[in-house]
């Protein structure tokens, strides 16, 4: 599991459960289609396109699942993985 300073607030849908609280991950959804929207209209400094909005996401998926690292590797085979040795090309 990886270190997060914010990992106090990420709630524990487990603990709800049992407490009878309500679990719901709308307002993320809702930031995140807030945040791309704003992204999308004109009159913002920063426009994305429909390709870098999802090569973002791709990007943050790969994240998310601690496979940047290995992406990165693939395509700079001289790049040293944390303290390893350079990973060799796939045949």
């Amino acid at each position: 599991m990886v270190h997060s300073p914010n990992r106090s607030f990420i709630p524990n849908d487990g603990d709800r459960y049992r407490h009878d609280k309500t679990i719901s991950k709308a307002f993320v959804e809702s930031t995140v289609n807030y945040v791309v929207s704003k992204r999308f209209v004109k009159k913002q400094p920063m426009r994305w396109t429909q390709r870098g909005a999802h090569l973002l996401q791709q990007t943050r998926a790969q994240v998310l699942n601690d496979d940047l690292r290995k992406t990165f590797c693939q395509w700079f085979p001289g790049m040293m993985p944390d303290g390893q040795a350079p990973l060799k090309a796939a045949a």
